[in-house]
């Protein structure tokens, strides 16, 4: 254990509980599913306290379709490795907080255990702004987007469902769809989107997400057909590494090309800015590790004049608030990918109202903005 500088809260104790709640409804994913009515959907949850008793919480998405974090490393990674390196640090020290879990699990083609890091990092966040009485926002710089407006999704494992979805979301007063592909194959993903676009109209936001479902030729054809569509943005249409695709795409694609798996830390935002292998960053709090290395990506982003979409891992309504702060606080004003309320209930949180078509306000109250009821999460928690 370290000893903390003095005039700051000091991170006492890191508890970490693996929740698994009910999925309401299909999440696939280009890597396969991630969630199946009637299944268990773990969350990975980290309650951080003050040495005043305060505390803050954090939560963590296992998806190995997606990335290769498990339920199980990350509750070994908090458990054995980074609870330990920021205990009785600092709460304030962020830079450092984040420099000693670097060097437990160091980042490699990754940020290093990303999910569990950025469950820590925000837990420490809402301890901070629980402390002074302010919203996590405030920590961040400020709020340039007070209200978020967020999109519905369509994922589905069987394609002819893909209209009939979207005018579930279109009768629950969502005016923006984003469409996940990279599933069933070009021709198929394409017949997916048609049937949206049919079945939202003209005009409304559409956003399509591949998941590095396509290599750089499948992707390109994809872009210029879905330009015909009205589509607004082309999601990470081809694995993470595979740069010269991406130039390649950047330049020929009549589409907006975001990258969300390419770009886990401010680094690769800037290199791939000067390869011109970028069209767009996608924020994420847990890809990136937290808030605060995320909030670094949004400045790399800024200044290399990309814009910022913003998505997240079908969160609870932990993960969800801590999204809606780093957006409102990066200025993040197209509609985004915050989709857990769609897929995963979230009965031990209170304070976060989604408004009609979406239209979310960045939460006010102190740190996250949300009661989390820790009993419940104890109770429910299991041995993963």
């Amino acid at each position: 254990m370290v000893e903390a500088p003095a005039g700051g809260p000091v991170i006492a104790a890191v508890d970490c509980f693996h929740v698994p709640l009910p999925a309401r409804a299909t999440f696939m994913l280009a890597g396969g599913a991630f969630a199946r009515p009637g299944e268990p959907s773990p969350r990975v949850f980290v309650r951080v306290r003050g040495a005043d008793g305060r505390e803050g919480w954090g939560e963590a998405t296992p998806c190995p379709t997606w990335t290769y974090e498990t339920a199980e490393s990350i509750v070994s990674a908090i458990r054995r490795y980074l609870a330990p390196a920021v205990t009785g640090r600092c709460a304030w020290d962020l830079h450092a907080i984040h420099a000693a879990m670097d060097r437990v699990i160091a980042p490699g083609w990754s940020r290093g255990q990303p999910l569990a890091k950025a469950a820590v990092d925000v837990a420490i966040h809402d301890l901070l702004g629980r402390t002074l009485g302010v919203p996590l926002y405030r920590l961040l710089g400020g709020l340039r987007a007070p209200e978020i407006t967020l999109a519905y999704l369509v994922t589905t494992d069987r394609p002819e469902e893909a209209g009939l979805l979207a005018r579930r979301g279109l009768a629950a007063g969502y005016e923006a769809f984003k469409v996940k592909v990279g599933i069933h194959g070009p021709r198929a993903d394409l017949s997916m989107v048609t049937a949206v676009r049919e079945a939202v109209g003209e005009g409304r936001f559409l956003w399509v997400d591949a998941n590095q479902g396509y290599s750089p030729d499948e992707a390109l054809r994809q872009a210029r057909a879905l330009a015909d569509l009205g589509v607004a943005v082309f999601e990470q249409p081809v694995p993470a590494d595979a740069i010269s695709g991406l130039q390649r795409l950047v330049a020929g694609s009549p589409l907006p090309v975001a990258l969300d798996e390419s770009v886990r830390d401010p680094a690769e935002v800037f290199e791939l800015a000067r390869l011109g292998a970028v069209g767009g960053v996608i924020l994420k709090v847990q890809r990136s590790g937290g808030l605060h290395p995320g909030r670094a990506m949004a400045a790399v982003a800024d200044a290399a004049r990309l814009p910022l979409l913003g998505s997240g891992l079908c969160e609870t309504d932990v993960g969800l608030a801590a999204s809606l702060h780093l957006f409102g606080a990066c200025g993040v004003r197209v509609p985004v990918d915050l989709n857990g309320r769609q897929f995963v209930e979230s009965p031990f949180a209170a304070g976060l109202e989604i408004g009609p078509g979406g239209r979310t306000a960045v939460p006010s109250a102190p740190g996250l903005g949300i009661t989390v009821d820790g009993a419940w999460i104890e109770a429910h928690a299991t041995d993963p």
